[in-house]
């Protein structure tokens, strides 16, 4: 089968600020498509997405998710031992710290993350107006999973930063990455000082991976990246996480009308939010062996775009993907990922978003969107900077 090339660039600027008004056209030209621009195939749909995801042994995750290929290439830091490895590496490391982040540690925090909720809410309400990016996306997650992980009280204010900066790495060397690797060098070394076992708090997850180590489950040094990875993934996406189900919620209100006439809808709304506005839009693999995807064939050693977003706003697979229904069937939504990668840290982004729901859902009648939304640009995340919103107090 021939494989359509289109020249639109997935990393230029005007797409990464709306990805969303390119996704027909990469959907539509075939199950598999060259970007000129980047030299890379690039997958879109659904249901090829999936199965891409799902296929760990032939597209691989060793050679780096993003476009460098770390056989070819040198990696800008040490790979991260579950995002960029492969069995049986992270079959080892995946299921250390599945005992590291339990239901159960947080089934015992939920109590205290409710009342930060609460209390942020009744501030909202208080306020009337607000950012729901800077008052609201960032300052919860910050409030609460930096002590998760047991992270020491200085200089918190480097994890967006570094989050930021490591998925720009994901994308190509662009003026995007430039631009964030030029200032992530105080950045970086704040975060390797972090995860050492010296500056970790007791009772954290931090040391909790430590004491893995102590058991022969790792070796130090590989404690000390796995701890990153908590600080890599676990704050930047579920920020933006907050932020896209608040703007699905202000789009949309009848939807949070629903919700507040049916709170059950919580963990449903949160899964549609996640795949209405996807917070990573890409991620990449790399052929192990020539390979199948609908009949177009891969060769070996190719680089491999997966559009997550895309993907999850396949008409192919939902029915006006276009809108936000808390009552949709979102199973299968590729928002957190697929297969052996999917998100570790799901279990902390669901907690967050359940516990500011519980605490807006009795306090809030509506919302509205009050100036423009306001996007910052990632060769990785559909992020955003600003969100003014007005609510009207139940």
């Amino acid at each position: 089968m021939t494989i359509p090339t289109l020249t639109l660039d997935p990393f230029d600027e005007a797409f990464l600020a709306d990805p969303y008004a390119h996704h027909d056209a990469l959907r539509d030209a075939g199950p598999v498509v060259w970007l000129e621009a980047r030299q890379c195939f690039g997958i879109a749909r659904h249901g090829e997405v999936q199965a891409v995801l799902k296929d760990h042994e032939t597209f691989v995750s060793g050679r780096g998710v993003g476009l460098a290929d770390f056989s070819k290439e040198e990696p800008w830091r040490p790979p991260s031992l579950l995002l960029e490895t492969d069995p049986p590496v992270h079959d080892r490391t995946r299921g250390l710290m599945n005992k590291v982040a339990t239901l159960a540690s947080l089934k015992e925090v939920r109590p205290s993350w409710l009342k930060k909720a609460e209390a942020l809410a009744d501030e909202l309400i208080a306020r009337r107006s607000f950012d729901a990016v800077t008052d609201l996306a960032e300052i919860f997650p910050l409030s609460v999973f930096p002590d998760l992980i047991g992270l020491m009280d200085e200089g918190r204010e480097h994890l967006l930063p570094y989050g930021m900066a490591t998925f720009n790495a994901f994308g190509p060397r662009n003026a995007l990455f430039e631009s964030t690797n030029a200032t992530a060098a105080p950045t970086i070394a704040w975060v390797a000082k972090a995860c050492e076992r010296a500056n970790l708090k007791p009772g954290g997850w931090g040391m909790a991976t430590y004491a893995a180590a102590d058991c022969g489950e790792c070796t130090e040094e590989e404690a000390a990246r796995l701890v990153r990875s908590f600080l890599s993934a676990g704050l930047d996406t579920t920020v933006n996480g907050i932020g896209h189900l608040m703007l699905a919620f202000a789009t949309f209100p009848d939807q949070w009308d629903k919700l507040r006439a049916r709170p059950e809808l919580a963990k449903r709304a949160l899964d549609e939010s996640l795949r209405w506005d996807s917070t990573a839009q890409t991620f990449f693999r790399t052929t192990a062996c020539d390979a199948d995807v609908n009949g177009v064939t891969i060769p070996e050693g190719a680089k491999v775009v997966l559009f997550l977003g895309a993907a999850n706003r396949d008409p192919r697979k939902w029915d006006r993907p276009e809108l936000f229904n808390i009552e949709r069937a979102t199973s299968g939504h590729v928002g957190l990922g697929f297969g052996i990668h999917q998100c570790l840290g799901q279990m902390v982004a669901r907690l967050e978003s359940e516990v500011l729901l519980e605490a807006l859902i009795p306090r809030v009648s509506t919302f509205r969107i009050s100036g423009n939304p306001v996007r910052r640009l990632n060769n990785t995340l559909h992020a955003l900077k600003s969100l003014p919103l007005e609510l009207i107090p139940a």
